[in-house]
C-alpha cells in the first residue's frame, strides 16, 4: 500500500492516504522517526505498528494533558484514557506516567480522605467518591482509616470521627430543622447521605444536648 498524499490536521498531526482513502494520522516523532513520507510503500503489518507506535505517544500526551489540569488516581486516568484507547495502549500510558513519578495512589487518596472528611462526608460517600476514581478499594479503606483514626482525638466525645462529620453537617445544613422539631427528617437526610444510623443519631443528639431549648420531638 502506498502512501499517496499527506497533509496536516487541525490538531497538528500528519494525516495518511492511499489514494482517496484516509489511513489514520500520526503524531510528529511517528512521522519524522520513521522516516514517511508520500510515495512510501507499507505492507499491513508495518501500517499497524505505526498505528499502534503513533497510537502509544498519543496516549503519553493525552496522559500528560490530564494530569497538568490535576492530580489523578492510576485507576482513573487508565478509565478516561480507555475512552480514547485500547486497555493495552491505555495501561502503557498509565505505567509510562508512573515511571516518571507522576502518580501516587496512596497520596492521592490520603489528600482525598483529608478533603471530603473537611466537606464532611461519609464514610461511605468518601469510599464512593474513590471507587469512582479508580482507587484500589483496600488502599482507600485503609487510608480512610488511617485519617480517621489521626482525627479520633479532634473528635466530641462520644462521637468518633463519622459522628463528628455528621454533627458538622447537621449544624451547617439541619439546625434549623432540628429547631423546628424535625428530627426524624434529619436523620432521614443523613442516612441518605450514608452515616450509620448510630451516628446520626448520635450527632443528633449532642446537637440537641448543646441547644436544650430547641427541638421536641422524641427520638
Amino acid at each position: 500500500m502506498e502512501i499517496t498524499r499527506i497533509s496536516r490536521t487541525k490538531k497538528g498531526r500528519f494525516a495518511l492516504f492511499c489514494g482517496e482513502e484516509f489511513l489514520f494520522s500520526v503524531d510528529d516523532e511517528t512521522f519524522f522517526s520513521e522516516h514517511l513520507a508520500e510515495g512510501v510503500s507499507l505492507d499491513g503489518p508495518r501500517l499497524e505498528e505505526l498505528r499502534r507506535k503513533s497510537d502509544a505517544h498519543r496516549a503519553k500526551d493525552k496522559a500528560l494533558g490530564y494530569l497538568a489540569a490535576r492530580e489523578h488516581a492510576s485507576g482513573e486516568l487508565f478509565q478516561k484514557l480507555c475512552r480514547d484507547f485500547d486497555e493495552h495502549t491505555a495501561a502503557a500510558a498509565v505505567a509510562k506516567m508512573d515511571e516518571l513519578d507522576l502518580l501516587d495512589d496512596g497520596a492521592f487518596a490520603r489528600r482525598a480522605a483529608v478533603w471530603l472528611l473537611g466537606k464532611n462526608k461519609s464514610r461511605s460517600e468518601i469510599l464512593r467518591w474513590m471507587a469512582q476514581r479508580g482507587l484500589d478499594r483496600e488502599l482507600a479503606r485503609q487510608t480512610l482509616e488511617e485519617v480517621f483514626e489521626e482525627r479520633q482525638a479532634d473528635a466530641p466525645e462520644g462521637l468518633g470521627p463519622d459522628g463528628a462529620a455528621a454533627l458538622r453537617l447537621v449544624e451547617k445544613q439541619y439546625a434549623a430543622k432540628l429547631a423546628a422539631g424535625k428530627k426524624q427528617n434529619v436523620l432521614a437526610a443523613l442516612a441518605r447521605r450514608g452515616f450509620s444510623s448510630g451516628d446520626a443519631r448520635r450527632a443528633v443528639e449532642f446537637w440537641l444536648e448543646e441547644h436544650p431549648a430547641e427541638g421536641d420531638e422524641e427520638l
